[in-house]
């Protein structure tokens, strides 16, 4: 994958493609090239073993019948079954290429791997009964499912499934550049591993792309602890959960970390300044890199008038939790950092008056209206800049799916803030961080576990 990984929706992908047959490159040239490169990947799996390709009646099915061709040129038992003839130029010719067997029905076919070229990015209808079941058997008497460029039956650009219960992916294959569904849940977590097939396709700058692995640096030789970065994370009515943070941010590349409460915090480890004087004070150490609030805030109480003042300070800030409740509709002129979960991007959504389909909609509008960067939370976490951009992740670990996990994550970004990262890449890298950790800290894991394997995460990415 190349540093900056368009995701492309349907009719960007679309003209990519028309752009390279306007400069001269054939459709079958351009089917060629995505059927061999995806063979290459199914001739892996199977791994000598028989293969049957379903291929339907577009250029998606066009792309089966040269993946079929290859696999059949080089002695695997290949067969494709093709419930409708080809209706596209470019699939007539791939098919008439083939040389193996064809059949209409599945007639018992089984094998290692099945390769799913009914329909590709462009489809927006439900599979068929017929389809869908013929689909469903082969998958059944198959070890593998590979799908190439979608599995059948996804809407490309919303990741959501036209049809119930489609058969989960071993490996999805995506030709010529990555779409949204590749990355969306639920469409995401039914695709098992994520291929790209280069198909030499001039990518254009799309406003959205595929975040990379960062590469993080070791303090520079003259660093200090306030060099490196002071983060204050503002405590309120529950402990537990700004400690969480705190823990997490010590180990995620700020040089001095202090915890703002007013409360006394016995569990606090020794390396954590709690400073239990008034906040407007502690704030205002002109030191400070950045400010977290919100994780442990609580929501009566004092906790509007903390976060108010954490809002009036001119410095870099990180709001999560219980600060995502309690915020106003505001125009952020200064660095900063919202990390809902999909509960509270509803919330904000109604707060900024956001309207839109889906979480990154919602997301986008909600950075364009605020001014913030939105890191909006979940197995499919995205994030959004005032801008317009968008960035995808690859999926964290499903054990993430725990209480306190946020927390660490809100304290990593932080203190990636604090160190002078800008809002968007200190939520990159800060996301990078927190799924490294998770498959650190292996299975049922507690946020404190968690949080003690941030520092080893660290470590593999310098």
């Amino acid at each position: 994958m190349s540093p900056n990984d368009p995701v492309l929706t349907v009719a960007q992908m679309q003209a990519a493609e028309q752009a390279l047959v306007d400069a001269g490159t054939d459709v079958d040239t351009l089917m060629q090239r995505a059927g061999c490169g995806a063979a290459e990947w199914v001739w892996r799996l199977a791994a000598g073993r028989p293969v049957t390709v379903l291929c339907g009646p577009g250029n998606n099915g066009g792309d089966g019948y040269v993946i079929a061709q290859v696999l059949h040129r080089r002695g695997i038992d290949v067969a494709v079954v093709a419930p409708a003839l080809p209706r596209t130029d470019a699939a007539r010719n791939a098919c008439d290429s083939y040389r193996g067997p064809v059949v209409q029905t599945a007639d018992g076919r089984h094998g290692a791997v099945l390769v799913d070229c009914l329909f590709g990015s462009g489809l927006t209808r439900p599979l068929s009964g017929d389809l869908a079941g013929l689909l469903h058997d082969l998958a059944a008497r198959h070890h593998h499912l590979v799908a190439v460029d979608l599995p059948s039956g996804i809407e490309s650009d919303s990741g959501v499934p036209l049809n119930r219960d489609l058969p989960a992916c071993d490996l999805t294959l995506a030709l010529g550049a990555w779409k949204f569904a590749h990355w969306t849940m639920p469409a995401s977590g039914r695709m098992g591993a994520r291929r790209l097939v280069d198909i030499g396709v001039a990518v254009p700058q799309a406003p959205a792309r595929l975040s990379q692995r960062p590469q993080l640096e070791p303090p520079s030789a003259d660093a200090h602890k306030y060099r490196r970065g002071l983060l204050g994370v503002v405590g309120g009515a529950m402990p537990g959960a700004a400690l969480l943070s705190a823990n997490a941010a010590i180990h995620a590349g700020a040089g001095y970390v202090k915890l703002l409460s007013d409360q006394s915090h016995p569990a606090a480890p020794a390396a954590l300044v709690v400073d239990r004087g008034p906040l407007a004070e502690a704030l205002d150490d002109p030191r400070m890199g950045a400010v977290l609030v919100g994780p442990g805030l609580g929501r009566d109480g004092e906790a509007p008038a903390r976060l108010e003042r954490a809002l009036e300070r001119d410095c870099p800030l990180v709001l999560d939790a219980d600060a995502l409740h309690l915020l106003t509709p505001r125009r952020f002129e200064r660095e900063t950092l919202l990390t809902p979960h999909e509960g509270e991007l509803e919330r904000l959504c109604r707060a900024f008056d956001v309207a839109g389909e889906g979480k990154r909609a919602k997301a986008k509008e909600l950075a364009r209206k605020s001014g913030a960067v939105v890191l909006a939370k979940g197995p499919d976490t995205l994030l959004c800049t005032p801008d317009g951009g968008v960035i995808l992740f690859p999926p964290g670990p499903s054990w993430l799916s725990a209480a306190g996990t946020g927390d660490i994550l809100a304290g990593i970004a932080a203190s990636r803030m604090a160190t002078g990262c800008s809002a968007a890449l200190a939520a990159e890298q800060a996301v990078w961080l927190h799924n490294e950790a998770a498959r650190i800290a292996g299975v049922a894991f507690s946020a404190d576990d968690l949080a003690q394997a941030v520092k080893a995460a660290y470590a593999r990415f310098l």
